[in-house]
């Protein structure tokens, strides 16, 4: 009887919480510091049948989406500013984007897929005069939808540079 290679002391390195991107309609706009949001839970419906007094059924609900909220160090690049500023004069375009995990060489390792989102609420940075740190803003994007995408090799990744925009 042969058994299967051991996978004892095998070891998976783990990815770093710290180097993504986000990409919106092609275009890889910035690396942000943090991105809370990534998340999926089903909230329970429950119900009870007629006739059936002594139970309840329990299903999954259709989960409520969180937003997006993304931070990064304020920089020339102002693309969700104006993307913000169009929402807020009444153009309102959803667009879909990708965020990207990225290993220590830039090259995508997984990636989620936001669908038709929205920028709602910019923060611009906190100025004081007795700080010597980067200025950070802060953007809430609200969608429609956030998928997992399957991650692929790292030999047929290819690194990520960042780009502007488009504007109107």
């Amino acid at each position: 009887m042969t058994r299967p290679p051991s996978t004892i002391g095998a070891r998976l390195d783990l990815y770093q919480s710290n180097n993504f991107v986000l990409e919106i309609e092609g275009l890889v706009i910035a690396g942000f510091r943090d991105c809370t949001g990534l998340q999926i839970e089903a909230e329970p419906l429950e119900y009870r049948t007629a006739g059936q007094n002594d139970f309840l059924h329990r299903v999954a609900a259709t989960p409520p989406r969180r937003p997006l909220v993304l931070k990064h160090g304020l920089s020339q690049m102002d693309g969700l500013w104006r993307w913000h500023q169009d929402v807020l004069s009444g153009v309102i375009e959803r667009r879909s984007g990708t965020i990207y995990l990225l290993n220590h060489a830039r090259a995508p390792v997984a990636w989620w897929k936001v669908r038709d989102a929205i920028p709602l609420r910019w923060k611009g940075p906190e100025l004081k005069a007795d700080a010597v740190t980067v200025t950070f803003q802060s953007v809430e994007l609200v969608h429609r939808g956030l998928v997992r995408a399957k991650s692929f090799t790292a030999e047929a990744a290819v690194p990520i540079a960042v780009s502007e925009p488009r504007t109107r």
